[in-house]
């Protein structure tokens, strides 16, 4: 006999209501140019990623440059944003950017720092869009665009 289980996988933009995810989709579309279904998918990366991160405190965890975009814009959303740290963390999930000249910096590569997001991600039960998730060992970016992590505390 053979059982057939068929899993879901949840959305990042399950955490918001809908006006919110349009409201930022739309802000990410206007910074960066993008057409509005990718910035949708951006900010559903980033809301995975960050609930990923309040559950996994003390893993270091990195977005894509593309996703931190997403992660960029909803944090300029303080009020929102306070609310979204409060309900999925219970705190307030810092961006905390990497100086590259700190000699405590971990010099891990992106590759390994993404594969690790990544495997958290869809360990929590989120759909991974892995085109957003560039897994290349050439990859210019040392976190971030801007060299950020969520904050391990």
């Amino acid at each position: 006999m053979t059982i057939s289980i068929e899993l879901t996988l949840r959305e990042g933009r399950e955490l918001v209501d809908r006006t919110l995810f349009l409201k930022l989709s739309a802000r990410v579309a206007a910074e960066h140019g993008h057409a509005a279904e990718l910035s949708e998918r951006i900010v559903d990366q980033a809301l995975a990623f960050l609930a990923t991160s309040a559950r996994a405190p003390g893993l270091p965890l990195s977005p894509s440059p593309l996703v931190d975009q997403g992660w960029h814009e909803f944090i300029l959303h303080t009020v929102d944003y306070t609310a979204f740290c409060d309900k999925v963390a219970g705190r307030f999930l810092h961006h905390v950017p990497t100086d590259e000249d700190d000699p405590s910096a971990s010099g891990e590569p992106a590759h390994e720092a993404l594969m690790r997001t990544v495997d958290a991600i869809s360990a929590a039960g989120f759909y991974v869009d892995t085109d957003l998730w560039p897994a290349s060992e050439h990859s210019k970016c040392s976190q971030c665009h801007q060299g950020c992590t969520s904050s391990p505390a």
